[in-house]
């Protein structure tokens, strides 16, 4: 279930009360005349099947409530009311499977941001994945793919070609173009310091590496396993299961690969380097490809069972 809590003007709330009643899914409505100071207004609270969510935050939205008042939406945790359980039975489809685009785009837009934190995330997996490669240290490998937060300007990605919005699509593109090239930059100077000090060598990087050498090895397996991890990572954030977003971190080989291909830079070592990239941009594609079908399919889905429940 989830809880919204709206700041309606006085001359609209009848008007929300009523598309809140006249909604399938919805129930413990409440109404508190004046609440409201900033916006002035009315309060209007009730709790709606997640199932049912996104139609009815949409409906709000057409009113201009977004813009005259506004939309709050919390998850319920815990929830014993009768009244919940027929809300939710009431409601077409499971809520598991129902996707809420706008707390999606919000999620992304604030995970596709290039921040500080952001390109400190990623230049920090960089360099412990630099760590990985050169000691061919399998353990520091799936460290760095776990820290790296690349994914969210990849989801950014998928759900602006989804929902057609060229912003999102571009602020995401810039946080990963910018986040990779600066973790590389600072992963090569980071390369030359270890080399000076005696920790790094290019016999290490040139040396048989069984644990770490399918970083720059780029195969059809490479691809199908973005494109799966990709599909997982995308189902998990529509879902609310972000747990799975660890698993899906550590399927993928892009920090690992964007390191290698910088400490090869390093020591001239073009064909590494080149491999590594062909890797990197590999795992990429696959991901961005399956998170937009999977989004699509989800869209698809999605209608086909409201149109099956009544709903146009």
């Amino acid at each position: 279930m989830l809880h919204l809590r709206l700041i309606t003007p006085p001359d609209r709330t009848d008007d929300v009360i009523r598309l809140i009643e006249k909604a399938v899914g919805t129930t413990h409505l409440v109404v508190l005349e004046g609440a409201a100071r900033n916006p002035a207004g009315d309060v209007v609270t009730c709790d709606v099947a997640r199932e049912a969510g996104d139609e009815l935050l949409t409906g709000l939205q057409e009113m201009g409530l977004d813009r005259t008042g506004s939309i709050a939406v919390e998850d319920i945790d815990l929830s014993l009311s009768q009244r919940a359980d027929k809300a939710e039975a009431e409601a077409p489809g499971e809520g598991a499977d129902a996707v809420l685009w706008e707390h999606l785009t919000d999620a992304t837009h604030e995970e596709s941001t290039l921040s500080v934190t952001y390109l400190a995330f990623i230049t920090l997996a960089t360099m412990i994945a630099a760590c990985g490669v050169v000691l061919d240290n399998a353990i520091l490998i799936v460290g760095a793919m776990a820290v790296g937060p690349e994914f969210g300007p990849l989801a950014g990605i998928c759900t602006a070609i989804v929902q057609r919005a060229p912003r999102l699509a571009v602020r995401s593109l810039v946080a990963l173009l910018v986040g990779f090239a600066a973790a590389m930059a600072f992963t090569a100077a980071f390369s030359l310091f270890m080399d000076a000090v005696g920790l790094f060598t290019k016999e290490q990087l040139e040396a048989d590496r069984p644990n770490t050498g399918f970083i720059y090895a780029p195969d059809w397996f490479s691809f199908v396993v973005a494109v799966l991890a990709g599909a997982a990572g995308t189902l998990s954030l529509t879902s609310a299961k972000s747990g799975a977003l660890v698993g899906v971190a550590i399927s993928v080989t892009t920090v690992p690969a964007a390191a290698n291909a910088a400490v090869a830079l390093v020591y001239g070592d073009t064909n590494q380097a080149l491999r590594s990239s062909e890797q990197l941009l590999l795992n990429l594609l696959g991901i961005v490809l399956a998170g937009t079908l999977t989004l699509l399919a989800q869209k698809r889905l999605w209608a086909l069972q409201r149109q099956r429940a009544g709903n146009p």
